[in-house]
């Protein structure tokens, strides 16, 4: 690689390079000033993080770098900014409650500033290598969040069980990506989709594309890899569950779109089979699971489960419309979450003990009147219901199976979606017609603003989201 080259590359993925010097800076700070540098370290942190954001907004050009291992196409700029704000928002959340759930400490917020590159890197992956580097970089530091409250026995379970079947699902992954380049002879996606437009595919190459796909799922908890999600939202502290949601499942999601969408495109016919089976299955299962839970964060992650099962619908259509709607599904999911995350990070007592059961929400109308209302919101919205933003984020999924004559899969859809309002419904009836079990403490004016902001953005999205639609519609251009 020339010099002009180098320094293209470099231009191209400056957000990256940012994020990876700040990551080493702050972890120095971090090393030399000790546990009560943590306020200060999460302030840049995020200070680094926005001005990331506003690099990729506005500054990193177009164009293929290092040889085309990186892409930085129009859908990744979308997406990277997605992910980006819901880190950053997530970090903001952690502020409120970090010495209570002991992730005050400086390591924490370089964790997630390595794991935000990770996803990063991963959005961006134009090649097979490239998309393993970003995916551990993302997995090995959230790992470690997870087990982050060493004190605590869930969160140190919580941590073991995502390690242990996150390398499960990296292996399958690595088999995938080993018999796709046996059969190809190629690592790079374009070169992939090139081989596979020339000949007839074999049956080797159909089974590493399925490790393949199987290794992604995982990280987007589609069934049935779905089995870490309920105990490692449970387990580990709440402010990492809402990162969990939130960035990480943006990514995943988008590496999946690009890796069909690129590499695999010629055998359309293969991977939409897999991926309409993964879609319902995470559907149905997300809605039935979670009607008998108990906890709130455990309700979260089934309902977290089936929202990958529906934006992986848009997927299956394998057109525009489809990676279009994904993108905005996911913007629109990640707003809801964490909005919803945010509502439960305030649902602690007077004595600052933290409660977790969805009964404790009962009567919430009558003490905490504006809280009740946005988790109204957000619930009425994680439901589908129109006119709130959740109803668009599905509509346009559903629309792009029925161009693409997918029709049984988006009546699925539909009939899961329906199913899946009961265990929402139910929240909002506790928080309004049933006497309430005790008062939380004063919600703190960071989460307020969360969850307000949110609010906001799921009722008010039926107004002023066109500007929003427009951009995910001016990112599946980069595929087709």
């Amino acid at each position: 690689m020339t010099a002009e080259l180098l320094l293209a590359s470099l231009q191209i993925s400056s957000p990256e390079v940012l994020l990876a010097l700040g990551a080493l800076a702050l972890l120095m700070i971090g090393v030399f000033s000790g546990d009560r540098s943590s306020p200060l370290v999460t302030g840049l942190t995020i200070a680094v993080m926005i001005v990331a954001l506003v690099m990729i907004i506005f500054v990193a050009p177009a164009g293929e770098a290092y040889n085309g291992a990186f892409m930085m196409d129009g859908f990744a700029r979308f997406m990277k900014a997605t992910a980006l704000f819901g880190s950053i928002v997530a970090l903001l959340m952690t502020f409120a409650n970090a010495k209570s759930d002991q992730i005050d400490k400086p390591e924490f917020p370089v964790l997630v500033l390595l794991a935000t590159l990770g996803m990063m890197l991963l959005i961006s992956a134009n090649d097979l290598i490239a998309l393993y580097l970003g995916l551990e970089l993302m997995s090995l530091s959230l790992y470690v969040v997870a087990a982050f409250n060493r004190d605590s026995i869930r969160s140190t379970e919580a941590g073991l069980k995502y390690f242990v079947l996150g390398a499960l699902s990296s292996g399958m992954l690595l088999y995938g990506m080993s018999l796709v380049y046996g059969f190809t002879g190629n690592t790079g996606f374009e070169q992939i989709a090139q081989v596979l437009s020339q000949e007839t595919r074999s049956l080797g190459l159909v089974f590493g594309l399925v490790f393949v796909l199987a290794g992604l799922a995982f990280k987007i908890s589609a069934v049935p890899f779905h089995m870490w999600t309920p105990d490692v939202y449970e387990g580990a502290p709440t402010p990492v569950t809402a990162f969990f949601a939130s960035g990480p499942k943006v990514a995943a999601m988008a590496i999946l779109v690009r890796i069909v969408s690129d590499a695999f495109i010629p055998v359309v016919a293969d991977w939409r089979q897999v991926v309409v089976f993964i879609a319902i299955a995470s559907m149905l299962l997300g809605s039935f699971a979670a009607i008998g839970q108990k906890n709130i964060k455990r309700l979260m992650a089934y309902s977290s489960i089936g929202h990958m099962g529906y934006a992986l619908v848009g997927l299956a259509a394998g057109s525009e419309t489809g990676v279009s709607s994904i993108a905005l599904y996911m913007l629109i999911y990640m707003v809801m979450t964490l909005g919803t995350f945010a509502c439960i990070m305030s649902m602690r007592r007077a004595d600052g003990t933290a409660v977790e059961a969805v009964d404790d929400l009962a009567g919430l109308s009558s003490t905490r009147p504006f809280m009740a209302l946005v988790l109204t919101a957000l619930m009425f919205s994680l439901a589908g219901i129109p006119p709130l933003a959740g109803f668009f984020a599905k509509y346009f999924v559903f629309l792009a199976a029925i161009e693409a004559k997918l029709y049984a899969l988006a009546v699925i859809g539909v009939l899961s979606s329906v199913v899946g309002a009961y265990y929402y419904l139910r929240v909002v009836k506790l928080m309004w017609f049933d006497k309430p079990v005790g008062e939380f403490a004063r919600t703190p004016g960071l989460l307020k603003l969360v969850f307000g902001f949110s609010g906001l953005f799921v009722t008010a999205y039926v107004l002023f989201g066109g500007p929003v639609g427009t951009a995910a519609s001016a990112a599946a251009k980069s595929f087709f």
